[in-house]
C-alpha cells in the first residue's frame, strides 16, 4: 500500500468520486499516511481533471484548491468521519468484523472503503507489488445486496480458506466490465471492487496460475453486506506492468515516471 517514493511506514490509500449523473468512478486523490509519525498527506490525482473536463467535478469543500498539497498531523475529518468511533460499545465487535487486531483508521478505511449512503466517495488501498512480481490485498466482497437470495446464502456457508473461482464477465450491467467470485462448487457469491478490475484483467491475463483468491472471514448475516465476506487476493503482475500507473492516479504536477 504504501507509495514507491514515501517512508517505510506510509500508506496509500486512494479517493474515488462517483459522477452522480453517469454513475462513473475516477480516482480523484492520495492520501499518504504514517500514523506513527502523525504525518497526513493528501494530494487530488489527476483522475480529478479527467472528471472535470468529462462530467464537471468540482474540487470537495474539505480540499478546495486541486493544485494544493494539503498536510496534517490528525487524520483529515473527510476520512476520519467514514471510520467508526472508538467510544462506540460495538466497536470491539465491529474491528473483529474487519479482522483486524489494531484500531489502525488507514487499515480499517482500506477494508471497509469508507462509504456512506450520504455522497459519491469511495476509499481504497493502493496495489502494492513486490519486487518479485507479487502482490495481494484484502477485500469484502462486493454486491451481496445485489445478487439473488440463494448467491446470498450460499455466501454465508463459505468456510475460511476456501478457494474461490475467478472469472471475467463481460456484460455487467453497471460496468460492463467486472471480476466475478465462485464458490468450490460453482456457485457464484459476488464480485471484486470496481477499483481492482482494470489491474486484474492485466493479471488474468497472463494465466490462470497467476491468480488466486482465498476466504479469510464470512461474518454472519446479521452483519452489513458490504463486510459480510472477507476475501485475500494472491497473484503475479507480469513483468515491467505496475498497478494502479495510469494517468488518472498520478498526482496532479508529477511525472509519469515517478509515480
Amino acid at each position: 500500500m504504501q507509495p514507491s517514493n514515501a517512508h517505510p511506514t506510509m500508506k496509500s490509500l486512494y479517493l474515488a468520486w462517483q459522477a452522480p449523473r453517469q454513475r462513473s468512478w475516477f480516482p480523484i486523490g492520495r492520501l499518504d499516511a504514517d500514523t506513527h509519525a502523525h504525518r497526513y498527506v493528501f494530494n487530488y490525482t489527476k483522475g480529478a481533471l479527467h472528471a472535470q473536463q468529462k462530467v464537471g467535478f468540482q474540487a470537495l469543500p474539505a480540499f478546495p484548491d486541486l493544485q494544493r498539497s494539503y498536510e496534517s498531523a490528525e487524520l483529515f475529518p473527510l476520512f476520519q468521519n467514514r471510520v467508526l468511533d472508538r467510544s462506540r460499545k460495538d466497536f470491539a465487535e465491529y474491528l473483529q468484523s474487519l479482522g483486524l487486531t489494531e484500531p489502525d483508521p488507514i487499515e480499517i478505511l482500506a477494508l471497509t472503503g469508507g462509504e456512506r449512503e450520504t455522497d459519491s466517495l469511495e476509499v481504497f488501498p493502493k496495489i502494492q507489488k513486490q519486487p518479485d512480481g507479487s502482490f495481494k490485498c484484502r477485500f469484502f466482497v462486493h454486491g451481496l445486496r445485489y445478487i439473488p437470495k440463494s448467491a446470498a446464502e450460499r455466501g454465508l456457508q463459505l468456510q475460511v480458506g476456501e478457494r474461490l473461482g475467478v472469472s471475467i464477465e463481460l456484460t455487467n450491467p453497471k460496468t460492463r466490465l467486472a471480476i466475478q467470485l465462485t464458490s468450490a462448487d460453482y456457485h457464484f457469491v459476488g464480485w471484486t471492487p470496481h477499483y481492482l478490475v482494470q489491474d486484474l484483467l492485466t493479471v488474468i491475463s497472463d494465466g490462470p496460475v497467476a491468480i488466486e483468491a482465498h476466504v479469510l472471514r464470512v461474518n454472519p448475516d446479521a452483519v452489513p453486506a458490504n463486510r459480510r465476506v472477507l476475501v485475500e487476493f494472491k497473484g503475479q503482475f507480469p513483468k515491467g506492468i505496475e498497478p494502479m500507473s495510469s494517468e488518472p492516479f498520478h498526482l496532479i504536477g508529477e511525472r509519469a515516471d515517478r509515480h
